[in-house]
């Protein structure tokens, strides 16, 4: 795959036809207008025709996997509870909907099992792992207990040492390694080029899901060393044409009916 992804990078303008539609991925769902990541919001992604959605996952203290960004609830819910501490049951008991809208009073924390139940065939989810290692068994677990295929699960973490094990268990799948981007001191781009690519081949990710901020520079070198490129998170149509050019593979947005259309 990597080989065939080189010989196209190396045209430009062949790499930018062969993507000219790159996938939309919900992040945390339709979370711009119903509760992150719940299945509300995934449930309108799909409506709005994404093709992908993404989640964040941690595991419980009685080792469920659940779908929630941050490591407690104190952002979403009235009840301030650490997911690693707390039970599956105890998480369900809490409202993740009021924060937003009161319509939508009663939502609950969703387990990764529901969230997949909703994706339909050919669409895909971008798991992202918000905890350690100690996740990966249960994970394999969940996903084997799954009716979707090798090519709907991808992963995505800024921890290298979960990307490495997860390709270790599940080479089939893809997995792509999260970074941000920022300038040093000296008004050098960080992460650098070198660091990057050292990172993606020691973890054997397929590609780099970056911040939308990333050097063009960057990209196009990951792109030409045979990886795939991705981004976050981006609300607005100037950054997603801007993106698109580049030949980007994916688009992470909160929006993902606004940018799907203005692509």
């Amino acid at each position: 795959m990597r080989g065939a992804c080189f010989a196209i990078i190396s045209a430009p303008l062949l790499c930018v036809a062969g993507w000219a539609k790159p996938l939309i991925v919900a992040h945390r769902g339709s979370s711009f207008e119903r509760p992150e990541n719940t299945l509300p919001a995934f449930e309108l992604a799909w409506e709005q025709g994404a093709d992908a959605i993404e989640g964040d996952f941690l595991l419980t203290k009685d080792k469920q996997i659940v779908c929630i960004h941050d490591h407690s609830t104190k952002r979403l819910a009235n009840r301030n509870l650490v997911v690693g501490e707390s039970t599956l049951e105890e998480l369900r008991e809490l409202d993740v909907g009021s924060h937003k809208d009161l319509s939508w009073k009663g939502t609950k924390i969703p387990t990764i099992s529901e969230v997949f139940a909703t994706i339909p065939d050919k669409k895909k989810i971008f798991i992202e792992v918000k905890c350690g290692m100690e996740i990966i068994p249960y994970l394999v677990k969940e996903i084997g207990k799954s009716n979707l295929k090798p090519e709907q699960i991808i992963l995505i973490c800024f921890d290298q040492e979960v990307i490495k094990a997860f390709k270790q268990v599940l080479p089939q799948n893809k997995a792509y390694w999260l970074s941000g981007f920022k300038k040093d001191k000296a008004g050098d781009w960080l992460p650098t080029l070198d660091k990057v690519l050292m990172t993606l081949k020691d973890t054997n990710a397929d590609g780099l899901d970056s911040s939308k901020n990333v050097p063009s520079e960057i990209a196009r070198k990951v792109m030409r060393a045979g990886y795939e490129w991705h981004a976050w998170t981006v609300n607005d149509v100037t950054t997603a044409k801007n993106l698109k050019a580049l030949g980007i593979r994916s688009i992470t947005t909160d929006r993902p009916e606004l940018i799907k259309g203005s692509l």
